[in-house]
């Protein structure tokens, strides 16, 4: 017992060491930049239907203004968290939110819906580096044992933030002199204000040494999880899930992937290390990394649909509605953080968060048009506590298991999974929605169901619709919306099985910083 809680580090009493308050002084700045480049993500949920008749889009359109950020924001990850292993964290992570700055004012801006996909990509490209190097840039200043206290918060902030968008996009639709233009243009300010607090706050060393990116292997990842995103927010609806489409992208996606592992085992500075997976924990938190990913943007992606179209509500009543699972999240992840901090004890939270996120998940899986607002919140509460335990202290539980020149790979490993895991849950599940809804709405009209719009060309109109019919489409969009998530329990489940197999391994007591000079001066010794 006495070795899990004892120090594997001695406390260096260093003078370079930053102080609680300088700490958090610089987390500040990290704080407002996640805060932005997570709500990038979601913020444009609610805001969709007015942009695609605005802009004159389609139903393809509406698909890709949210997954080709996500497509953007997780293929750049892994690139991002090398270079933080190669160059100054600092200029990194502010040439990231400068990034996502230009792709805000484009996209506020945009003219039309190509514009506008373009920009997409820009901000996704930004989100990805801020996404990435938050995470890196705390193990670098705060040891392990103490990490707990400040990403509890840190995983609250982007809890919020991924659930909180449809919430806030929602106001600034309804808000007559704002619009959707907003949903993009809000982050600008807190982006700027995030480069001049790290600008002032945030003092790293800089460890200069000659550096070789692995271009071609990063162009190799990017492509091979481009095309397999690509496939999956396609397939279902622009060409059958069992089609020669699917046989050439799945194939060639996965012959890209390959490729890239061959050469990341064979340069000298691979973009993703591959010896780093023969840790068992962070081979076992990067399988659950990703499959929280699907449970996290799946389940309030779709969530936000059920509030508008089954229950008839709002874009801001609906994004009021995703509050239980916001605080679940909020405290859950912050108080878990604590305790780990105090206690410097881990793994029963990962157990315990990943338990109560499948309990979530099956209790959604029962929810319809009926379902009584209480018992809806207190499940979708439950979803968020076991997201908030289990999310950010697999980040911590890595970390603490690498060597701390690795820390960079590691921390955007876990991050690119994850994001993997909600781009692929938001557009595969998304098809299985949308032929759901086809198929139930056929059963009940025939062919007068594609007059409704109920198909996978068209969101449906429901203030055109008569009252029988309005009935029969929101049952269907409940039933649907239920049955995803009895599927996305299964993945859950997969995801506390992984944390299980975890071994708990007492907490560093020294910074990431620290951690990288002791092991340069053993390695000068030997």
């Amino acid at each position: 017992m006495t070795a899990m809680t004892a120090p594997i580090d001695a406390p260096k009493a260093g003078a370079d060491r930053m102080s609680r308050r300088e700490i958090l002084q610089a987390l500040s700045g990290l704080m407002v930049g996640m805060f932005v480049a997570i709500l990038a993500s979601t913020v444009v949920a609610n805001a969709l239907p007015r942009i695609i008749a605005d802009l004159n889009g389609t139903q393809t359109v509406y698909t890709w203004i949210v997954t080709s950020e996500l497509l953007a924001m997780t293929a750049t990850v892994p690139l991002w968290g090398k270079m933080a292993d190669l160059y100054s964290k600092k200029l990194l992570i502010q040439l990231s939110l400068g990034l996502f700055v230009v792709g805000s004012l484009i996209a506020g801006l945009t003219p039309n819906v190509e514009v506008l996909l373009v920009s997409r990509v820009v901000q996704g490209i930004g989100a990805g580096g801020m996404t990435a190097l938050a995470m890196i840039v705390m193990a670098a200043m705060i040891p392990p044992r103490e990490l707990g206290r400040y990403a509890g918060i840190f995983g609250a902030v982007f809890g919020v933030g991924t659930i909180a968008g449809p919430l806030i996009g929602g106001l600034l639709v309804d808000t007559s002199w704002l619009g959707w233009r907003w949903c993009f243009l809000i982050g600008v300010p807190f982006s700027i204000l995030s480069i001049v607090l790290l600008q002032r706050t945030l003092h790293l060393p800089v460890v200069r040494r000659k550096v070789r990116i692995d271009w071609l292997g990063a162009a190799l990842i990017t492509a091979g999880v481009s095309t397999l995103l690509i496939w999956s927010s396609l397939a279902g609806h622009k060409f059958a899930w069992a089609s020669g489409w699917t046989a050439l992208m799945v194939v060639g996606g996965l012959a890209l992937l390959v490729a890239a592992v061959w050469v990341e085992s064979r340069v000298p500075e691979p973009i993703i290390p591959l010896k780093i997976f023969r840790s068992r924990t962070v081979a076992l938190t990067t399988i659950a990394s990703m499959l929280v990913g699907v449970a996290l943007f799946g389940g309030t992606v779709f969530l936000s649909q059920y509030f508008q179209t089954s229950l008839g509500k709002s874009p801001t009543i609906a994004g009021l509605m995703s509050l239980p699972m916001i605080l679940g999240l909020l405290i859950s992840s912050t108080v878990a953080g604590q305790l780990i901090t105090r206690y410097g004890r881990w793994k029963a939270y990962l157990v315990a968060g990943a338990a109560v996120m499948v309990v979530g998940m099956l209790l959604l899986a029962t929810i319809g048009v009926d379902t009584p607002l209480p018992l809806l919140f207190t499940y979708m509460a439950l979803l968020g506590i076991g997201v908030g335990m289990l999310m950010q202290n697999l980040v911590l539980a890595a970390q603490n298991d690498v060597p701390a020149h690795e820390l960079g790979a590691a921390t955007s490993v876990l991050t690119f999974f994850r994001s993997m895991g909600g781009a692929i849950g938001v557009s595969a599940l998304g098809a299985v929605l949308a032929n759901r809804v086809t198929s139930l709405m056929t059963e009940q009209l025939g062919p007068a169901a594609n007059a409704t719009g109920g198909g996978t060309t068209e969101v449906p109109d429901l203030s055109a619709l008569p009252a029988p019919i309005l009935a029969i489409v929101q049952d269907a969009y409940a039933t649907a919306t239920s049955e995803l998530f009895l599927i996305s329990a299964p993945i859950a489940f997969l995801a506390l099985v992984a944390v299980l197999f975890i071994r708990e391994k007492a907490l560093h007591t020294v910074s990431g910083d620290e951690r990288a000079r002791q092991e340069a001066a053993l390695h000068v010794g030997h």
